[in-house]
């Protein structure tokens, strides 16, 4: 997902692989990144860059981010604080959230955790800035919940509205039946995974791909959409 306007996200860690896997991801989303290997960096870093998000770890040398987290909102920066730690005590997570972390992520997490954590805080406390998202001819605002092709708005029910905007934002890439519905239905959803060619069909009908050409089923895989 592109975003629409400049999205400024701070990354602070002191271990180098962790920070350059996730600002490689997320350079990759769109988003404009700088990082800092500690917290003392960080706090100077953010005065500067002014990040709407701050992804802070918990155990940094020097300025631990619990400290990073109360210098920034005691300054009055409007920055969302995700804290990232590798314990899972209950204390440290009332402690973050006391000095004002907006979120608190447990080591080791998925990128897509990460990702669907930013998106989240985006649309709580910035959604001026997620607006609308243009890829090929499909346009996807999440605000009021619409998709246009080719400049068509779409009839989507609130399930086919999710689809295909899943699809279409990792477009160019493989999704499994199962993939879909942890991510569109819920890891707790109990029905069957032929739902999802149900709704694929229904999305096919409406955005007239007869041949399957944008939704394309691969066989014992799942599907991809391609855009021109």
């Amino acid at each position: 997902m592109k975003p629409s306007k400049e999205i400024r996200i701070l990354l602070a860690d002191d271990e180098p692989h962790i920070v350059q896997f996730l600002e490689m991801g997320l350079v990759n989303e769109g988003y404009t990144v700088r990082s800092a290997p500690d917290g003392m960096s960080a706090y100077g870093l953010a005065m500067d860059f002014r990040p709407h998000v701050a992804v802070l770890d918990v155990m940094m040398p020097g300025m631990d981010g619990y400290h990073v987290c109360r210098m920034l909102k005691e300054a009055g920066n409007a920055v969302a604080v995700i804290m990232l730690t590798a314990k899972d005590e209950i204390d440290d997570r009332v402690k973050g959230l006391t000095i004002g972390a907006d979120d608190y992520m447990v080591k080791p997490f998925s990128f897509d955790e990460l990702l669907a954590r930013i998106g989240a805080r985006l649309r709580n406390q910035f959604p001026d800035l997620l607006g609308e998202v243009a890829l090929g001819p499909f346009k996807v605002d999440d605000r009021r919940g619409e998709i246009r092709y080719e400049d068509r708005l779409l009839e989507l029910s609130p399930t086919e509205y999710e689809l295909l905007k899943y699809l279409v934002l990792h477009h160019g890439t493989v999704q499994s039946k199962a993939i879909i519905l942890d991510k569109v239905w819920g890891y707790d959803f109990g029905g069957e995974e032929n739902i999802v060619e149900v709704y694929i069909r229904s999305l096919r009908d409406k955005l007239g791909d007869k041949e399957h050409k944008l939704i394309r089923t691969l066989r014992g895989a799942g599907y991809r959409v391609d855009l021109p």
